[in-house]
């Protein structure tokens, strides 16, 4: 072959190689692009979820937190009906503690029939220590009615609030009141 038969020679497959490695660059390129679009597209899709994700996560703890204050709101006004009922306790057990006081009050003053025996001063002081007794009685039958109340709808508001927080609906709290009232 001739000098300028070898030069050309070279010359094309100098060409051809240039050719096959500018092919090859430029698959690659083509295929570092789609790949990288793939992975943002890929990065987007979970940065979305994340977000969704965190503001679903932010509504259940509000709906949680209502719920919880509604729970607390509710016990309140249990509470405020609790204590009404009370002190309408209370004045009819002051009205029966004076009833009780005037018995006894009147206790050794009551005529005496022939046949019966006088009363006198240990009637009337055992008609008075039975009314104090009576009163004492009253008065701690109502301090206990009032705390088992209080407690009745303090753990009737924690069950609620744990039946919101852990999912469950319906909530025993008011089941559980609706059994109290049966009682």
């Amino acid at each position: 072959m001739s000098r300028v038969a070898q030069v050309r020679l070279v010359i094309v497959l100098g060409l051809s190689a240039t050719a096959l490695y500018g092919a090859y660059r430029h698959g690659v390129t083509v295929t570092h692009a789609a790949r990288n679009a793939q992975w943002a597209q890929a990065v987007a899709a979970q940065q979305f979820e994340q977000v969704r994700a965190v503001q679903a996560a932010r509504d259940d703890e509000q709906r949680f937190q209502r719920e919880a204050n509604q729970v607390g709101i509710d016990a309140r006004k249990e509470n405020a009906a609790a204590n009404a009922d009370a002190v309408g306790l209370d004045a009819s057990g002051d009205r029966l503690h004076i009833e009780a006081s005037k018995f006894s009050a009147n206790a050794g003053t009551c005529a005496s029939t022939a046949g019966a025996a006088d009363r006198g001063p240990s009637a009337a002081r055992a008609a008075l220590v039975l009314s104090q007794l009576l009163e004492r009685a009253d008065a701690r039958a109502g301090d206990l009615a009032k705390a088992y109340d209080r407690a009745r709808i303090a753990g009737e508001a924690c069950e609620h609030a744990y039946d919101v927080i852990s999912g469950q609906r319906g909530g025993r709290a008011h089941d559980g009141a609706a059994a109290h009232a049966d009682e």
